[in-house]
């Protein structure tokens, strides 16, 4: 284990609540097993003024650094001193993200692209290193801690009708197993003729980490014969929940078992943590259904930045 890493896996542990989730020690562990990642890190003294992990790779003799598998942001978190005005703020910021630049870039790689926190909303000093940035959107219910006016915020009311059409003859669990939930994921994708992206090792050891952690929950919907029809995946820490990943039985699917399952794992979450977010798509018919549900627009970053241009054929349409 590198020494960066080392002095961050403390810092995670002893001041978690500061660190982002999809920036935590433990998560970068769990999605990058098996592959490689790191963290650039920026003191004044023995103190942590921000970080930045990321992981990263080779292909044809060039290094690069992506975002890794089933997390949706990344990017640099900045520890603000205590009682700093906001005016102050993004002066910290320039100084504290030029260092994390500078030792991203000590690594000379090919191709680096990272997704934002929608809580940095200022990439300037990524933009004066020579990046380039496109704004991308997600979409958000700010506050679930109240479920009924959640279900009252859905603007669409066939959403309403569809779950209350739907609840009388389904229930919800929330006992599926991570592999369980893996071998379902799995076939959902082969019964749509395609290969699933994520692994069954990936799926599992990220959500049986989650979940003994605390931070994971695997939502279940059942028809009143005991079949499984859909199943959810989501992460979360006391400020938000993220909807990862998800699956349906394609032979018994019908309108509504969505939207219900959608809306029970949100119930379970309300006294968890404050805002569900959909981890949405910039796909114009997956953006409305999670806009139906009174999700707010949050916009933000994925910025990039190429030595060789190799990497943008190589990845063209994968971004």
């Amino acid at each position: 284990m590198s020494d960066n890493k080392e002095k961050y896996k403390s810092f995670c542990e002893q001041r978690q609540s500061e660190v982002p989730l999809f920036q935590q020690y433990w998560w970068m562990e769990t999605v990058c097993k098996g592959k490689q990642w790191d963290v650039a890190l920026a003191f004044d003294g023995e103190r942590l003024l921000g970080a930045m992990p990321y992981h990263y790779g080779r292909k044809l003799g060039l290094t690069y650094i992506l975002q890794p598998q089933l997390t949706p942001f990344s990017g640099p978190f900045y520890c603000y001193p205590d009682g700093m005005p906001a005016a102050k703020k993004l002066e910290f910021e320039k100084i504290v993200a030029r260092t994390l630049i500078a030792k991203i870039e000590s690594l000379k790689p090919a191709f680096i692209l990272q997704h934002f926190s929608p809580a940095i909303t200022n990439w300037l000093p990524f933009y004066w290193a020579g990046f380039q940035q496109t704004t991308r959107y997600t979409y958000r219910i700010a506050d679930i801690r109240d479920p009924q006016r959640v279900f009252e915020g859905f603007i669409a009311d066939k959403r309403q009708q569809k779950i209350r059409r739907c609840q009388p003859t389904t229930t919800v669990r929330f006992d599926m197993t991570p592999s369980e939930f893996a071998a379902f994921h799995n076939e959902y994708w082969t019964s749509r003729g395609e290969r699933d992206l994520l692994s069954i090792s990936l799926i599992t050891d990220v959500c049986r980490t989650a979940i003994e952690r605390g931070n994971g929950v695997i939502a279940s919907l059942y028809d009143d014969e005991g079949h499984l029809l859909s199943a959810r995946f989501a992460v979360y820490d006391d400020r938000c929940a993220y909807s990862l990943m998800s699956a349906q039985n394609k032979s018994l699917h019908k309108t509504g078992h969505t939207e219900t399952l959608i809306y029970e794992l949100i119930k379970h979450l309300s006294d968890k943590t404050v805002s569900y977010d959909f981890e949405g798509s910039m796909d114009e018919g997956i953006e409305y259904f999670y806009r139906s549900f009174g999700g707010q627009q949050t916009p933000f970053f994925q910025v990039v930045k190429y030595r060789n241009r190799l990497f943008e054929w190589l990845l063209k349409g994968r971004l």
